[in-house]
């Protein structure tokens, strides 16, 4: 994700600051283990201390079959959702997250189910009969409304828009799937994705994955979308307007498809740059991971842009450095996606370090003569320090990760040496590969390979919030 506000040319027309915040190391609470052998209702969260009530605990969804039909007339949608998952204890009931909606059945493998409604978002699920541990299940879900609008968020606003054309999309971070279908709403349980959606005709869905196919019948056009690798919920979208859509292959056969909504023109010619990034970025990161690309881009400012798998959607002020960030999170954020939203700088560190890439490789820019200039310039700038790109409290996630965190990882590449800079670039999303990983085991990662003692530099660079000392602050060829 980045943001509008990261365009005020803090660190040379790069990216920006956020407002400062700090906040303890934190540690996820103890959660009571359930008994074996004894039915228990599954964990109402996952257990992210940032976000107690995000995703549920009990079991791991491995597949969303999610159906819709919105019309933009009215607003109203309806949808019909089976989630795949397998029992990780024995369940006598389980949570699903889903916001708003009138529900009109559930199942649990094809047996009427009964259903609760709690707090803001959480759908209590009681099968007729308890589940095994091991088991595999499906819930399937019925459901119609009005979504429920976009709420202020920390970069914009997460959820459903009505968009000016007088389409809609979805969008949020970290929380936009349960505005739209229930889900495990949380990185730690990733699935694989299908939407098969249906719009008036002359309207256009537009999802993640590759499509599958298109038709029209009865004054109805159906698409369907299929992503087969496993993909976090906020990484998931539809977006539905008179789309014009370009279509194409990168050189490895990957299908690309870029949709652009009414007044999305302006950006044409980056986004005709896609495979061109994406060529380049795969020589930083390793082989292209994801099963398609592309872009969704919107004609209205939505305040920021999102690394939707495979396919960013992009708000209207986007530009060519937006592209390379969101596409680099296909690697990082994506592929390796955050164990807690502690560990955001795993996702929005490394993305804005492809700026800096890009600017070095494509413009012949001097990466150390920029970082100097950026130093000189920040060097009293309290408020700029005192964000920690580790564990940065709750709803601070975004602050300080778009540009002290730029100049952090140029730091550790000069700390380590490109050699090991660059192996680290490459092996980290090969290490977790379609998984999940902390800021932690990332430190150990580098350490290990650089085999460098990298506590200090980290402790000043990622957990601190003051300016590192001179030994951190010039390692390597910054040093005068």
């Amino acid at each position: 994700m980045i943001s509008r506000r990261a365009r005020t040319g803090l660190l040379l027309g790069l990216v920006c600051t956020l407002a400062a915040c700090t906040a303890p190391e934190s540690e996820e609470p103890p959660r009571p283990e359930p008994t074996p052998g004894v039915p228990s209702p599954g964990a109402a969260g996952i257990g992210d201390p940032y976000y107690p009530n995000d995703g549920n605990g009990g079991y791991d969804a491995t597949g969303y079959d999610v159906s819709i039909a919105y019309d933009p007339a009215n607003g109203q949608l309806t949808g019909d959702t089976t989630v795949t998952a397998r029992a990780t204890q024995d369940l006598e009931s389980f949570n699903l997250d889903l916001r708003g909606f009138t529900i009109s059945s559930v199942e649990v493998d094809g047996r009427s189910a009964e259903f609760a409604r709690q707090g803001a978002f959480e759908l209590v699920i009681t099968p007729s009969e308890p589940l095994t541990e091991g088991s595999e299940f499906t819930a399937r879900v019925r459901y119609e409304g009005t979504p429920q609008a976009a709420s202020s968020a920390q970069l914009g606003g997460n959820g459903w828009h009505r968009s000016d054309s007088g389409g809609a999309f979805v969008l949020g971070e970290p929380h936009s799937g349960s505005y739209w279908y229930p889900v495990n709403e949380h990185p730690r349980d990733k699935a694989t994705f299908r939407l098969t959606a249906r719009v008036p005709e002359g309207w256009t869905a537009v999802s993640i994955g590759r499509q599958e196919g298109s038709s029209t019948a009865d004054g109805w056009t159906t698409s369907t979308w299929v992503e087969s690798e496993p993909v976090a919920s906020y990484l998931t979208t539809v977006a539905i307007d008179r789309f014009t859509i370009d279509r194409g292959r990168l050189s490895d056969g990957t299908p690309v498809l870029s949709a652009f909504a009414p007044g999305a023109e302006r950006i044409r010619p980056d986004a005709g740059r896609v495979a061109e990034i994406i060529e380049f970025l795969t020589g930083k990161f390793g082989d292209y991971p994801a099963t398609s690309a592309g872009g969704i881009y919107l004609g209205d400012n939505v305040g920021y842009s999102l690394e939707t798998q495979g396919r960013p959607t992009y708000t209207v002020s986007a530009d060519l450095e937006t592209i390379v960030h969101e596409l680099a999170h296909q690697w990082y954020g994506n592929e390796v996606s955050v164990k807690s939203w502690a560990d955001i700088c795993l996702n929005e560190c490394l993305a804005s370090y492809s700026q800096w890439l890009w600017a070095e490789g494509k413009e012949g820019d001097d990466l150390d003569a920029r970082y100097r200039r950026a130093i000189d310039r920040l060097r009293d700038d309290r408020e700029f320090w005192g964000q920690r790109l580790y564990d940065m409290g709750a709803g601070n996630e975004f602050e300080g990760v778009y540009d002290k965190g730029i100049l952090a990882l140029h730091a550790l590449r000069r700390q380590i040496g490109d050699e090991a800079f660059n192996r680290v670039l490459r092996e980290w999303p090969v290490e977790h590969r379609e998984g999940n990983a902390s800021w932690p085991d990332f430190e150990r990662f580098v350490a290990d390979l650089a085999d460098q003692d990298l506590e200090g530099f980290f402790a000043a660079w990622f957990r601190g919030a003051e300016l590192p000392g001179d030994e951190h602050l010039y390692p390597g060829s910054l040093r005068r």
